[in-house]
């Protein structure tokens, strides 16, 4: 077992122990009469040496060489001279670091960047410029002829340079630096940017995202090893103007480490970037195009920098001093419409803890004037003046409250335009050809649920690509389109916000849904379902039909996370599907997760909100409506059976009746299954602010909430779809 290198210069020690191993060779050979050498097993330490300094080339180099020494004859001459060619090449190897690592200036400290202000400002328009570089390579690379993009690119590199040479973070501007050069040669006409290319431009900017994440969290610079990401930026250039490399650069290429980039043979400096303004223009008012297209390479030939697909950050990592202002309108709309609108509008940054402060404010002044507007002892005031100003103040409220849940809203485009980066990404490395076509960005959403709502659609985008979208050779075969062609659409649907994933591949197939449910004990054999029960099985904990895992899927735990998501949300999910001819899911979310339009239903002598988001029907139950069938309670609604939940049972409440002709049915939904919910009747319709129930009560389940009635009494906001599976209070 490799020993844990506790010294404080783990490279020296490395290189002492590779140079001892090195020395027996010289003193005795390297071999030993009787069995394997005693030295052999100081290979284990050098894997764990090397594994600590994140060496991980060497930690193969090493491994291999001691698993084919093992399984050789110790005394053979050919282990003698895999030995000592092995431990040769280790030698090298460790040289080579520690001189790369001498070279590498420490990593600097802030310095100026200690300004809390200064910081945040730096993370915000890096981030800006960051998101419109992913953005406008897209767009690039569906239109090669396009030369603003290219132009914007080269902006924003420039600014993010500036910027950090002040800040004196060198990494970060110095692999700007070399970013920009490249880009600078695309934008002379020098360099064309193929999908190779652009691997090693966006490999350049998760670097910085990274960089730039870990100073929004208040953590310095990471002084990762950047030479060879900077050896494949400069490659880029050399083998595009074919230049000779040096043998410097060779050999620094090959011996440092970096496990997401290819080694590059030949690498020489490029020369340095023309001249630019100090204050670039904004990148972000360069419009992308829509659709994207984006398609897997001809010959599945390496590119010299593969870039592994990267997960999606959410915006929560981001840090609490953000801007304002929605997101760029991303893949599509007029851009003189667009720049117009942005010269004639004045931004300013705003702390969202500030914001998320005056929208709970703004909400307290509401309840305090429903509650004042409710006051028995104001109702008897006969004063025609005093009701004037109390409805004043009531409209007023309303506007208020109106404005301040404006601007928490965000557009959508940012969020797609992520997605456009994946189903890239996903392309190049299963060698599918897919388009993405995004439609109704501009829908805003509460920031909120934007943020959460990341992870749910980064997961539906891959089920599509890797369950979905069928290889181009499949494709053609079955008499489609080689490329597929994958939507994302957001549009306001009747007081909520409906989000559909659409892709034209394979569709669900119902049988292997069922036999796969079935092996897996999710359901008995022979249950008989719904389409739409067998479809949501999909959500299921664990439940994967791929064949095999990969790191795009198979594990059975993305469609989990959707679930759980959209569930925390208070929305739902549904799905259409034809096989053979494509896959539809429908995300359906309310506008914001801090206020909300509900039914107050009475039960008893207590209260319930029912949003009516989940409400699809109300009906006065009428003679034979309601029965009993097998121990369970039905309702017969327009020829259909449907179960019926009663609420006083679930809560364990006293209700004021049990006669179902004296109560009122709601019809909804919980999981795609429509039932009713028996309350006793209806006491109106009312906006309310949500309000948290605490850590203690905040699992309970079929509660959602709770809210302040305009009469000051307590009401509990109703979870419909896990109501309908709760069993009912002892």
């Amino acid at each position: 077992m490799a020993k844990k290198n506790t010294s404080v210069d783990p490279v020296a020690d490395l290189q002492n122990l590779v140079n001892d191993m090195a020395m027996q060779f010289v003193v005795g050979g390297g071999q030993e009469p009787g069995g394997p050498p005693a030295w052999l097993h100081s290979l284990d330490e050098v894997v764990g040496h090397a594994s600590e300094l994140g060496w991980n080339g060497l930690v193969a180099d090493a491994k291999r060489l001691r698993d084919e020494l093992l399984a050789r004859d110790p005394e053979s001459a050919e282990f003698g001279e895999m030995a000592q060619a092995g431990v040769q090449s280790l030698q090298e190897a460790v040289e080579a670091r520690q001189s790369a690592a001498a070279v590498r200036p420490e990593p600097p400290s802030l310095g100026i960047a200690n300004d809390p202000e200064l910081i945040a400002d730096f993370v915000v328009e890096a981030r800006e410029h960051l998101q419109a570089i992913e953005q406008n390579l897209l767009a690039v690379e569906q239109n090669s002829d396009s030369t603003e993009p290219i132009h914007a690119i080269f902006r924003a590199f420039h600014t993010i340079k500036g910027i950090a040479g002040f800040l004196e973070l060198g990494d970060i501007r110095e692999v700007s630096h070399e970013t920009e050069t490249l880009l600078d040669h695309a934008r002379n006409g020098d360099l064309k940017l193929t999908a190779q290319v652009i691997d090693v431009i966006l490999a350049a900017a998760d670097y910085l995202n990274r960089e730039v994440t870990r100073i929004a969290s208040g953590e310095a610079v990471s002084g990762a090893p950047t030479d060879r990401l900077l050896a494949d930026v400069r490659a880029v250039v050399v083998r595009s103007l074919g230049q000779e490399a040096s043998p410097d650069l060779q050999a620094l290429s090959l011996a440092v480490e970096a496990p997401d980039i290819r080694p590059v043979a030949e690498v020489k400096p490029a020369a340095p970037a023309a001249a630019m303004p100090n204050k670039a223009a904004p990148a972000a008012q360069v419009p992308p195009v829509s659709p994207v297209v984006v398609a897997a390479p001809a010959a599945q030939v390496a590119p010299a920098a593969q870039v592994a697909p990267r997960p999606v950050e959410t915006p929560a990592s981001q840090p609490p001093a953000v801007e304002s202002k929605p997101a760029p309108e991303a893949l599509s709309g007029d851009p003189s419409k667009r720049a117009a609108k942005e010269i004639g509008t004045n931004w300013i940054k705003v702390d969202t803890a500030k914001l998320d402060f005056l929208v709970d404010m703004v909400g307290e002044i509401v309840i305090a004037q429903s509650l004042v507007r409710h006051n028995p002892d104001l109702a008897a005031i006969q004063n025609p003046e005093v009701m004037r100003n109390v409805v004043q103040l009531s409209r007023i409220t309303t506007e208020v409250q109106k404005t301040a849940m404006s601007m928490r809203m965000v557009p959508v485009a940012g969020l797609f335009q992520k997605m456009a980066r994946l189903v890239r990404d996903l392309c190049r490395k299963s060698g599918k050809q897919a388009e993405l076509v995004t439609v109704g960005e501009d829908t805003e959403l509460d920031r909120n649920i934007v943020e959460e709502l990341a992870d749910p659609l980064m997961h539906m985008v891959r089920n599509a690509m890797d369950h979905g979208v069928e290889p181009p050779e499949v494709r053609v075969a079955a008499g489609k389109p080689a490329c597929a062609r994958v939507e994302l659409r957001a549009m306001h649907r009747a007081g909520h916000i409906q989000i559909e994933i659409v892709d034209d591949g394979r569709g669900m197939n119902r049988n292997v849904i069922l036999a796969k449910a079935v092996e897996r004990g999710i359901i008995p054999a022979g249950a008989t379902l719904s389409d739409a029960e067998v479809y949501n099985l999909i959500f299921e904990p664990g439940f994967s039909t791929a064949e095999k895992v990969t790191d795009i899927s198979g594990r059975g735990v993305g469609m989990d996370v959707v679930k759980k998501q959209i569930q925390k949300l208070r929305g739902r999910t549904e799905i259409h599907t034809t096989p053979g001819k494509g896959t539809e899911f429908q995300l359906k979310l309310p506008l914001t997760l801090a206020i909300i339009d509900g039914l107050v239903v009475g039960v008893g002598k207590e209260r319930y909100i029912v949003p009516i988001f989940a409400v699809k029907e109300l009906l006065r139950p009428t003679e034979g409506m309601v029965g009993t069938v097998e121990g369970r309670e039905i309702a017969l609604v327009r020829d259909k059976v449907l179960p019926v939940v009663r609420l006083f049972r679930r809560f364990g409440v006293t209700p004021r009746t049990e006669d179902p002709l004296d109560s009122l049915l709601i019809l909804t939904e919980s999981r795609g299954v429509d039932y009713c919910l028996l309350v006793d009747g209806l006491v109106g319709k009312q906006e309310v602010v949500i309000k948290s129930l605490g850590d203690s009560m905040k699992n309970v389940p079929g509660v959602a909430g709770g809210a302040i009635l305009g009469d000051g009494r307590i009401a509990l906001i109703v979870d419909v779809d896990a109501l309908f599976y709760q069993p009912r209070a002892a």
